[in-house]
């Protein structure tokens, strides 16, 4: 059977991966194979001299931050004209990339496939407030495998930056703003901001509604209602 494809998109610290561990457990205690990507790990070109520019180049710390120590991240946030044109480029081939991924998990695999991040969240960090930007965001959307359900995972900039204090706060406001433009253009499925368990249940609420009739019904029903 055809893998059910999830993703989870949203600004540093707005708790993705607790949702994703959340989510898969949950299926795991139900039988259900679980599949975990990451965008930057398994997915991105050229990593490796990507965070060699962002260290020499842009001398950004590598680091998660914490409120006592926080970490001066200089990569997303930089909005140079030469660095957004290059960074759109580099866009343009990890879609390729994710395309060819996600074409090889549904040929070997089943169950449920998680992206932790997924291409919304490079496309958030393009100045999506202007035309140009916007226009070649709307591009890349059109080639982008659609996943089965896409999850932006919303949070208020300081509370988050609170948990990861790893880059300015305005750029945060912004991050966040970016992410709702493309919650609209993407059609992505927004879990307000909340509690880890309350956003875990609205969460779980969408998956269930997202599985097909015909798929299943007793792994359905085992995975939601435990």
């Amino acid at each position: 059977m055809k893998p059910f494809v999830v993703t989870f998109s949203g600004i540093d610290g707005a708790g993705k991966t607790t949702q994703i561990d959340k989510l898969s457990q949950h299926l795991t205690e139900a039988g259900i194979p679980v599949h975990r990507l990451a965008l930057w790990d398994d997915v991105v070109l050229f990593r490796g001299a990507r965070s060699g520019f962002s260290r020499t180049i842009l001398q950004s710390d590598p680091n998660v931050g914490t409120p006592e120590h926080p970490a001066h991240r200089n990569d997303k946030n930089a909005q140079a004209r030469p660095l957004l044109f290059g960074r759109s480029i580099l866009y343009l081939f990890d879609l390729i990339s994710l395309r060819r991924r996600l074409r090889q998990m549904i040929a070997e695999t089943d169950g449920v496939v998680i992206f932790d991040r997924y291409i919304y969240d490079q496309l958030a960090a393009l100045p999506i407030e202007h035309w140009l930007a916007r226009n070649y965001a709307r591009i890349l959307l059109r080639l982008t495998p659609k996943a089965d359900i896409s999850f932006l995972i919303d949070a208020e900039p300081l509370a988050a930056r609170a948990r990861k204090p790893e880059y300015p706060l305005r750029f945060m406001y912004r991050y966040r703003n970016a992410f709702l433009k493309l919650q609209e253009m993407a059609e992505l499925r927004l879990i307000a901001p909340g509690n880890p368990e309350d956003v875990h249940s609205a969460v779980l609420a969408h998956f269930k509604k997202s599985i097909p009739p015909p798929a299943t019904e007793r792994e359905v029903d085992s995975a939601v209602v435990a």
